[in-house]
């Protein structure tokens, strides 16, 4: 069952508008992409800086309008049924924004809880549920502006499943981390996608990709260049160049950067 149903997707944005700017010009953020999403998977979605990620995750989760095509999330479209989407879905953003800093990890659950208006005997016990998942109930109590990068991501996971998501979107939720920090976070989102949630993720962490993925697309300049499992990809690539004897085996990284290059000797 697809949960996600992207068909010939466009977001096109018109850059140079103003009083005293006559010139006018049009950006193609997304050309064109189609790709699906299953029930219970991880998906991946891959490319460089502007390739068009953020932009495809802002129209998923019913933040920006697409120009044209199909963009529905559990059977509903994102612009026009947004309000039958929103309260089963929800994202996390990398980096250090999207919580209250001079608050403590558990006010800020408490806060965000209460913007879905849950009970408050619900609410407390959600709140312990997550402070434990992501491994903080001992600074629950604690300001958040004094928590490390990886705590402080760790809190955003544990915001953006307050609602209990169907869905979950991550836009490179480990940036910035260090390798400790990023694991930990990889070993959470396994977690949570065992208890049947399912998870977008965009990151540049080609490990990440090939450990978390059960499938991914990658876009380069709006545009789709491959869709399958990690191995597949791994698998229509050649290895790079090396002595005769020695056969270097493939990375997702090594075919990454050959598509993405657009040759297989890149």
């Amino acid at each position: 069952m697809s949960v996600i149903e992207v068909k010939d997707l466009v977001r096109d944005y018109v850059i140079g508008e103003g009083l005293f700017n006559k010139k006018k010009k049009v950006v193609h953020a997304v050309k064109g992409i189609s790709f699906s999403v299953e029930k219970g998977e991880i998906f991946g979605l891959l490319g460089q800086n502007g390739a068009g990620k953020t932009t495809t995750i802002k129209m998923l989760i019913t933040m920006l309008a697409p120009t044209s095509g199909i963009c529905k999330v559990l059977g509903y479209d994102t612009f026009g049924q947004e309000k039958m989407i929103r309260n089963r879905i929800n994202f996390v953003f990398g980096g250090e924004y999207g919580l209250y800093r001079r608050l403590s990890a558990r006010d800020n659950l408490k806060y965000f809880a209460n913007l879905y208006k849950m009970p408050r005997k619900e609410r407390d016990e959600r709140v312990e549920e997550l402070l434990a998942l992501v491994g903080l109930t001992d600074r629950a109590d604690t300001r958040v502006e004094t928590f490390s990068k990886g705590m402080t991501q760790r809190v955003q996971i544990a915001r953006g499943l307050i609602n209990s998501p169907e869905v979950l979107f991550m836009d490179e939720p480990t940036i910035g981390l260090d390798p400790l920090g990023a694991e930990m976070l990889r070993e959470t989102i396994l977690e949570v996608n065992s208890k049947g949630t399912t998870v977008l993720l965009t990151t540049h962490n080609m490990y990440e990709a090939d450990e978390l993925c059960g499938r991914i697309a990658i876009i380069k300049e709006g545009e789709l260049l491959a869709l399958d499992t990690p191995a597949a990809i791994k698998g229509r690539l050649t290895p790079r160049k090396a002595k005769p004897a020695v056969q270097e085996e493939i990375t997702l990284e090594d075919a990454y950067i050959q598509l993405v290059k657009g040759g297989d000797d890149a």
